[in-house]
């Protein structure tokens, strides 16, 4: 990744702060040089960042870890929005899997094993996630990132260096609302998903890694 100074990254996230979400991506998609990719794991509003993707490169990559511990509708939800947006998708799953994992070190942990909770996700979610972005190697790096999912997403801005993958990471719906996705889901018929739950995070105002520092170390432990 370029060595974006953080007055080019201020610059871009005053010019793009008035432009719509749509504008966002295909900005983001014209500094890619044919490298951007966007990813998801199909939890509430997805349909949003997706269909966004889709309406400015049909066959824009779509980076999925498949950590195996996904709920019945989540997965069924994916296969839907797969088919309706024709989504290039690009499933990367763990080394081992969901069944052989829980054998080894027993059930998911909790909210009050944070050494577990890391553990777990290095495994399970940052290493496939970790060896996609390796093997597709985007520049550009489109995610549905929101300010107001939890404290440390609030620090973040539209557009970011991300060192951990080493892209620059764009979140085009950075400043929307629930409200507005609501809308936007509606305006597009798109289907939501409520019975999302990432075992990595165990509680929606953690981090599972893939966006805060401690993540690269994890992984590389």
């Amino acid at each position: 990744m370029p060595d974006f100074s953080n007055e080019t990254v201020n610059q871009w996230n005053a010019q793009l702060r008035t432009q719509s979400p749509l504008d966002i991506v295909r900005w983001a998609i014209a500094q890619a040089g044919g490298r951007a990719l966007v990813s998801t794991n199909f939890r509430p509003y997805e349909a949003a960042i997706l269909h966004l993707a889709v309406q400015a490169q049909a066959d824009l990559p779509v980076l999925w870890v498949d950590h195996g511990y996904n709920r019945p509708a989540t997965y069924r939800h994916a296969e839907e929005l797969t088919a309706r947006l024709k989504l290039n998708l690009k499933p990367y799953l763990p080394r081992v899997t969901a069944a052989h994992r829980d054998a080894i070190h027993g059930p998911i942990p909790t909210t009050e094993d944070e050494a577990g909770l890391k553990k777990f996700s290095a495994v399970m979610k940052l290493e496939p996630f970790q060896r996609g972005m390796k093997e597709l190697a985007p520049t550009v790096w489109i995610t549905a990132l929101r300010k107001v999912q939890n404290p440390n997403r609030a620090g973040l801005d539209i557009v970011s260096a991300d060192e951990n993958f080493g892209a620059l990471k764009v979140s085009p719906f950075f400043y929307c609302s629930d409200a507005e996705l609501d809308t936007y889901l509606a305006q597009h018929q798109l289907p939501n998903e409520w019975d999302y739950f990432d075992p990595a995070k165990a509680d929606e105002k953690r981090e599972c890694g893939l966006h805060a520092a401690w993540g690269k170390k994890a992984v590389n432990a």
